[in-house]
């Protein structure tokens, strides 16, 4: 007998062939001291034996008729396009009917006309990063040497365009692209033109180098509106260039208005489509806004397997692909804990909080201040969260009403 999709097991592996290495400096880069971490040689590259290992268990691994293959870094096109050829013959190799997806996150700079032209024959989708237009994003996304890096990555929406490589816009809310939001979407959707928008808060604790969370020390969280958990205050627990809570409500909330009057069904935004989805009882758009985890394991280039890629710590290491299965460390009781953990992490002001089916607290790694009440574990977003799902609630409730009785929103 056929099993029905619920049935089938799904999970989803963030692929680091090149581990944290990278060809940029970016300020907000929370991966880049992995490097430090990691090391173990001078060989950074996935050798093919463990790339071969990773395709065929993630491919056996699944009884799902599409695997989605995500290669991201550091900076994973500095493995070259040898290394990506192989990836392809593997995956021929090991698919056994099965379709085959694979995504690209990079950061465009070193994509020419014969990386598109493979891109472009293997179906990869992109994921391009990119933070506005050029002053917003010349001021974080920098070479080693510390130059602009803006025309490099227009060049690389140039040249997808050119050879029809379909991308994403993979835009990165910091202190300063926040307080720009219709400069930074309308550029995005007009200049750059990507299939679709996805925004990802940039919140890194002062301490997130040398600390995994949740292991911070609790009593010295700041209190829901103290100063302490903003950036650029004296005090904050926060680096200057993360995100301040209050202008990523403001930011979210103004460009669903813009998007709202002129843009459904023409720009695709996830964090839209997520809210309108999850109003509708459907999860998996974005995975911060789930209430659980646990479903996505990063692969390092050595093939280490870890719970998450926000959770690269010797804390969250499952084994190595050479000696256990990616399913075994799935469904690890340490996994399963490290999933539930999430849900029941939450402080009472989260379960009483109206919004809780729209956030159920955001990721686990932003949980680092504390309740009015002074309970621990509440998200740094909190403020903001609740802004932008209030502002949105009555919209994504009409739109979410309209598909379930089968109507147009366009119309």
């Amino acid at each position: 007998m056929r099993t029905s999709n619920r049935q089938k097991t799904r999970f989803h592996v963030m692929a680091k062939p090149i581990g944290p290495i990278c060809n940029l400096n970016c300020t907000y880069c929370f991966y880049l001291h992995k490097e430090k971490l990691l090391s173990t040689s001078n060989n950074w590259r996935m050798s093919d034996e463990v790339l071969e290992e990773f395709i065929k268990q993630y491919i056996q691994g699944q009884n799902h008729d599409e695997i989605i293959f995500s290669w991201q870094g550091g900076e994973p096109t500095l493995c070259g396009l040898d290394f990506f050829k192989k990836v392809a013959a593997f995956e021929r190799k090991y698919m056994g009917g099965k379709i085959i997806q694979n995504d690209l996150q990079t950061n465009g700079t070193l994509l020419d006309d014969e990386w598109c032209v493979f891109l472009k024959e293997h179906n990869f989708l992109v994921g391009l990063s990119i933070d506005g237009p050029r002053e917003l994003h010349d001021m974080h996304r920098v070479t080693k040497g510390g130059k602009q890096t803006f025309d490099r990555v227009m060049n690389a929406v140039r040249l997808l365009h050119k050879h029809d490589v379909p991308f994403n816009a993979l835009v990165t809310l910091n202190y300063d692209n926040t307080k720009h939001p219709l400069n930074v979407y309308r550029f995005i959707r007009d200049e750059v033109q990507p299939r679709a928008i996805q925004f990802n808060a940039c919140v890194e604790a002062k301490t997130f180098k040398e600390i995994a969370p949740p292991y911070w020390d609790s009593i010295k969280f700041p209190v829901l509106g103290d100063d302490a958990a903003k950036p650029g205050t004296p005090d904050s627990v926060v680096y200057d260039w993360s995100v301040d809570p209050d202008d990523y409500g403001t930011f979210m909330s103004e460009v669903f208005d813009e998007w709202y009057r002129n843009d459904v069904g023409k720009t695709f935004v996830y964090n839209f489509e997520c809210a309108i989805a999850q109003q509708m009882g459907i999860y998996g758009y974005m995975c911060v806004f789930g209430e659980i985890c646990g479903k996505g394991l990063a692969i390092e280039h050595d093939g280490e397997i870890y719970s998450c890629d926000h959770f690269v710590y010797p804390k969250y290491h499952l084994g190595n692909i050479r000696d256990k299965k990616l399913n075994s460390a799935l469904f690890s009781q340490k996994q399963k804990k490290f999933g539930f953990d999430k849900k029941y992490g939450l402080p009472q002001y989260c379960l009483d909080c109206e919004h809780l089916a729209m956030c159920y607290g955001e990721c686990p790694k932003n949980r680092f201040i504390r309740t009015p009440s002074e309970e621990p574990g509440l998200n740094y977003l909190c403020s903001g969260l609740k802004k932008y799902f209030a502002h949105i609630h009555p919209y994504i409730k009409e739109m979410a009403a309209r598909v379930q009785a089968g109507q147009s929103l366009t119309g």
